[in-house]
């Protein structure tokens, strides 16, 4: 504990009266804030010796302090249109979708939606064109399955985007692929104006959910340049009440000049080329690559949309010139094709320098044999989202019945890559998954498999801390709150506060007060913790008072 008052000069706040998770004291009640760094940590006794009149002054009234979320892996612009627009998750039914659609018609010249699962409807199968094109009186639809690697199309939309001619045309209504792109493109034209104000309503709700930071995965096939470049623009402009952004952008590349032509063209900005660079599909959509194909369709395995020839020059190029890259990887054959291409780079570039990039991989939610030694042989980082297994896993969920039970217990084997060593940090995958980040600690905490739990403090370091990491932070510091550091974090008000683990036992020990471990939000009361403040380097970008 540092008893030392903070140094006068910048706008000083004493948070007091609660409690502060950190590691410089894990009975902290107490915080100072000066300027954009943390000046002071300490008890409510000291906090009384040092408080005065050129302070503000903010009760805790009993809420936790504790440094903010970083969501590894979103897609802001896509996030920001699911808020605006037709939110099918909800949706009982094919029926009930239909209803939706003919309702959104009545207002609207184009109907968006976003969030349906035909595995949870009693009809098991998704809307066809036509069904859209009744419903919506002609008008063009354009609804987002919920793992947005698929969407459902009304027939006008289909004739418009050109899409019946493409690469991922079933011809009933489903697009995947190239023709998703096509008509996601065609569907989600907007103005720079109205693209603007869906990213800040999408960066506002995050700030509201105690994020500060977001791993943008924006991607050719997703969203065109212009939006990245708008998105890095509008978190400028608009830094004192928004969250940071930390960019990806998933295009391959196969020299050294198409690199540095693309890193140029973002001004420097990038984290990295990595993110959503596919190299399989989604689960939901069936186009995951998987060994020994599709339990409910045995004739499907899913999509390969890179070689290994064209990854391993990839992490080549990117690995010599020190850049971090990356792929999405679901499928356990997906991943496999991921790791030759380490393996191919490797050979041309030297392990070493493979390893000093520090790349990451999006999901890895199967995992061939071998796959965690090789994971950790290449310093790789496991960008995993935990919600994945609270909405589809299971005996009954949706990954048992594409994959059985069996394959599906071992899915988003987070316990097993943290207890191997494998850096994990985590996400939403947004729009895919809520952004919340304490039912995302609870998932880690509450896995499907058993096996696969970890405590909330692991996941809860995975979802701070370690996002910043992962982003290759120049910050050290970022993530934590100690004398010093960032005042980058968020105020909870929560039920009660305990140390969580999978084993009882442990819990039993650790909740008394002389174990000096700091304190989280129970998970198990019924109520998530609900953000009041969100704070980054000093400027508050959310205050549910105001």
């Amino acid at each position: 504990m540092n008893d030392a008052g903070p140094q006068r000069g910048n706008r000083v706040t004493l948070y007091r009266n609660g409690s502060v998770y950190s590691p410089a004291d894990p009975y902290a009640t107490a915080m100072v804030v000066e300027g954009d760094t943390v000046a002071w940590i300490g008890s409510e006794q000291a906090a009384d010796s040092i408080a005065d009149a050129s302070m503000e002054i903010f009760d805790l009234d009993g809420r936790l302090v504790a440094p903010g979320f970083v969501d590894s892996h979103t897609h802001t612009t896509d996030k920001g249109l699911a808020l605006r627009t037709l939110d099918l998750s909800g949706a009982a039914s094919l029926a009930e979708l239909l209803e939706e659609v003919a309702g959104a018609a009545k207002t609207n010249d184009v109907v968006l939606g976003h969030g349906w699962d035909e595995t949870r409807w009693p009809e098991n199968r998704a809307p066809t064109a036509a069904e859209l094109e009744r419903a919506a009186g002609g008008k063009d639809v354009f609804l987002n399955r919920i793992d947005v690697h698929s969407a459902a199309v009304s027939a006008s939309l289909a004739v418009r985007a050109e899409v019946t001619e493409l690469e991922g045309w079933d011809g009933a209504g489903i697009v995947r692929t190239q023709a998703h792109a096509a008509a996601r493109r065609t569907a989600q034209t907007m103005t720079t104006a109205v693209r603007r104000e869906v990213q800040r309503a999408a960066l506002s709700h995050a700030a509201s959910r105690g994020y500060v930071a977001l791993a943008e995965m924006a991607a050719p096939q997703i969203v065109p340049a212009e939006d990245l470049l708008g998105l890095l623009q509008l978190a400028e402009d608009e830094r004192e009440s928004l969250p940071k952004i930390l960019p990806y952008w998933g295009q391959l590349v196969s020299s050294a000049e198409e690199l540095r032509a693309l890193l140029d063209g973002f001004g420097g900005r990038l984290r990295g080329l990595a993110g959503d660079l596919n190299i399989d599909g989604s689960i939901g959509s069936r186009t995951a690559c998987v060994h020994g194909g599709y339990s409910d369709r045995p004739s499907e395995s899913g999509e390969l949309f890179l070689s290994v020839e064209q990854a391993t020059e990839h992490v080549a190029h990117c690995s010599a010139v020190g850049v971090q890259g990356g792929f999405h990887v679901i499928g356990d054959a997906g991943l496999e094709r991921a790791l030759l291409a380490f393996a191919g780079a490797a050979e041309r570039v030297g392990l070493e320098t493979v390893r000093r990039a520090r790349h990451r991989l999006e999901h890895v939610e199967m995992l061939p044999p071998g796959a965690v030694e090789q994971l950790l042989h290449f310093g790789i980082t496991a960008s995993m989202q935990p919600l994945f297994d609270a909405y589809w896993g299971g005996q009954s969920g949706m990954y048992a019945e594409r994959l059985g039970s069996e394959r599906a217990l071992a899915m988003n084997a987070v316990g097993t890559l943290q207890t191997a060593g494998v850096p994990v940090c985590l996400g939403s995958d947004a729009p895919v998954t809520e952004q919340s980040p304490w039912a995302a600690v609870k998932a880690c905490l509450e896995h499907n498999n058993p096996a696969e739990r970890i405590s909330a403090r692991a996941a809860f370091l995975a979802h701070t801390r370690a996002g910043w990491r992962a982003a290759n932070e120049r910050n050290p510091m970022q993530g934590q709150l100690a004398p010093g550091t960032p005042a980058t974090f968020a105020v909870w008000d929560v039920d009660e506060l305990s140390v969580q683990t999978p084993d009882s036992r442990v819990s039993a020990w650790s909740t008394d007060a002389r174990a000096g471990t700091p304190l989280l939000p129970s998970l198990d009361t019924g109520r998530l913790p609900e953000c009041l403040r969100t704070v980054v380097e000093g400027r508050t970008i959310f205050d549910a008072q105001a």
